[in-house]
């Protein structure tokens, strides 16, 4: 009997054992699947960002105009760009007869304010006057030379670096931006940029995992078609290096 029992203990200590090991295994091989399926999500996002939306596009408060979180702002910011639109660019309305009118109706409103207290019997009111600041002008000048002279150095370091590759992307890109702009004036590819600008963003966040899954299959696909167009085409065209003389 204590030969019996001897070999009973031992041979459920042996199958705790295995069970032990067994779930130890399994429990490391599906934390190992959750990592690499974190780690495969981190990676996975578009163009390799790990931060969110809000975060690339400023953080303050621009970027909570542009993802909706104040639905009142950003619709009546929407809704005024719409306006201007629909009053240039549909009703033919020209720039310098809006400027005369609002000056008018400016003037009239404030001729209105300064006189009302005489005819009310009332001590005159002040009149608020509207005046613009000077930095600010400053400040959007300095910002568009410094936005233009950042583009004229990109195309410009495209030209000399002597990458074909990168040269005939940047004559595309300019060339499609031409045939749109043949389609329709500069107002209207403003609208229509600055629509997108408040519109792809939120529903971007909104819906990240299936956008950042059908463009890694678009960027799959043109990579593909890229690769046969290099090996037939642009591998054989021959790449001439050009020697400069030296300057005495």
């Amino acid at each position: 009997m204590p030969e019996k029992s001897t070999a009973e203990n031992l041979f459920n200590n042996l199958v705790e054992t295995i069970a032990e090991s067994a779930g130890k295994q399994k429990a490391v091989s599906f934390f190992e699947e959750e990592k690499s399926d974190s780690v495969t999500s981190k990676f996975n996002r578009l163009f390799g960002r790990q931060k969110p939306v809000h975060h690339l596009l400023g953080g303050g408060k621009s970027a909570d105009v542009l993802l909706w979180r104040n639905k009142k702002i950003s619709a009546s910011v929407l809704a005024s760009a719409t306006a201007v639109w629909v009053l240039f660019e549909w009703l033919n309305y020209h720039l310098l007869s809006f400027i005369c009118f609002a000056l008018v109706l400016g003037m009239l409103a404030q001729f209105v304010l300064k006189n009302a207290s005489g005819l009310l019997n009332r001590s005159p009111s002040k009149v608020p006057r509207l005046v613009l600041p000077d930095d600010l002008f400053v400040n959007i000048a300095v910002a568009i030379g410094s936005e233009l002279n950042r583009a004229l150095g990109y195309l410009q370091d495209i030209a000399c670096g002597g990458n074909l590759k990168q040269l005939l992307v940047a004559i595309g890109s300019l060339w499609t931006a031409a045939v749109i702009g043949s389609w329709c004036n500069f107002l209207t590819v403003l609208y229509v940029g600055f629509v997108a600008a408040h519109t792809l963003p939120v529903l971007y966040e909104k819906y990240e995992d299936q956008v950042d899954s059908f463009v890694y299959k678009v960027l799959d696909h043109l990579q593909h078609n890229y690769k046969k167009l290099d090996a037939g085409v642009l591998s054989r065209i021959p790449k001439g290096k050009l020697k400069g003389k030296k300057v005495e």
